[in-house]
């Protein structure tokens, strides 16, 4: 009898081990994965829409005028109180010495009012001493009549001699009321040039204002930086006529750089104020910047849009909103030198050690 023979191809086939290795190392790895993303997330909050901020001065001029120079490039650093621009002034020179000028000349007014009431009452004290003289010649006057009047009835003396001091009498009153007419009048005068002097001294006041505000509007066809940074968006050329509220160029502040972090309000519940923040930058991914959480925007970035949604009209779809977030970066100024204002970030707070 022929005895059969086997084949390779009939021998057992050894199981493949490649296969479940793979399998059990992806399955090791993912779940190394998702135990280090808890752990990550459960003290961590991170987004990726955040931006670098920064606080920009716009410079507007105050007055107008017609541009005489102008002292810097743009995107140059420039320091507070840097003459940046000035406007022609001469304008504003006029107003200021015609302001003067009437000043000047309301002041002349107070002299004149003060030797006015000077010379007044000097008239009235003469005319008081009038008016004490003719009462003396008035109350002798009334003597003499009555001594008269009763000599007259028993003869002692002529008639003609009582009328004369009756005469005397009449003249004498009538002496004294002028004098004491011209005495009131003297003093009403003096009280009439003091009240023209109250006038004086408030016009010489408001000249005064005059004064200042020219000297004010002056000062203000110098352009200086409001505040230290960075020169930007330069819209006046020299020579060019500009108004008054018209804005010239715009300064990004030193020092004034931060990060604004839209959060979803599902994370708000473990961001505090103080929180160590780590940010990344995407222009230097190299770069390391470390922050803190300062504050939070007291509503959703959606209410201050333009247009914010009205729930209570159309279809409502629920939509997660956001929050803005203030982050404080601490960093050298080498650092921060390289940040610029809309720069996209990504933030991650640590809110637990």
């Amino acid at each position: 009898m022929a005895t059969e023979q086997t084949t390779p191809q009939d021998a057992p086939k050894k199981p493949n081990k490649v296969i479940p290795i793979i399998l059990g190392i992806v399955l090791l790895g993912g779940i190394i994965f998702g135990i280090k993303e808890y752990i990550y997330y459960g003290k961590h909050e991170d987004t990726d829409d955040a931006q670098i901020d920064g606080d920009i001065s716009p410079v507007v001029a105050r007055v107008g005028g017609y541009v005489d120079s102008i002292n810097f490039e743009e995107n140059q650093h420039v320091s507070a109180g840097q003459l940046l621009v000035k406007i022609d002034d001469r304008d504003y020179k006029v107003k200021l010495e015609q302001a003067q000028a009437a000043q000047k000349g309301a002041s002349a007014g107070i002299g004149v009012n003060e030797s006015q009431i000077f010379a007044t009452a000097a008239n009235s004290a003469s005319a008081r001493s009038q008016a004490e003289s003719a009462k003396a010649r008035l109350e002798k006057a009334q003597k003499d009549f009555a001594r008269y009047a009763n000599l007259v009835k028993d003869g002692s003396v002529t008639q003609q001699q009582f009328d004369q001091a009756k005469a005397d009498r009449d003249v004498a009153q009538a002496t004294y009321n002028a004098s004491l007419d011209q005495y009131k009048a003297a003093q009403q005068q003096i009280g009439t040039t003091r009240n023209q002097l109250t006038v004086t001294n408030s016009g010489v006041t408001q000249r005064q204002v005059d004064v200042d505000y020219a000297k004010l509007q002056l000062s203000y066809t110098d352009v200086k930086a409001p505040s230290s940074g960075i020169t930007s968006k330069k819209n006046v050329q020299l020579g060019q006529l500009v108004q008054a509220g018209q804005t010239l160029f715009s300064i990004v502040n030193d020092n004034s750089i931060y990060v604004t972090a839209n959060f979803k309000e599902t994370q708000l519940d473990k961001l505090r104020n103080g929180q160590k923040v780590n940010i990344e930058v995407d222009a230097y991914p190299d770069l390391k910047v470390e922050g803190t959480v300062y504050n939070f925007s007291p509503a959703t970035g959606a209410k201050f849009s333009l247009l914010p949604p009205d729930n209570a009209t159309g279809n409502f779809v629920k939509v997660v909103q956001r929050v803005p977030v203030k982050i404080k970066i601490n960093a050298d100024k080498e650092t921060l030198a390289k940040l610029r204002p809309g720069m996209s970030v990504n933030v991650s707070v640590i809110t637990k050690d």
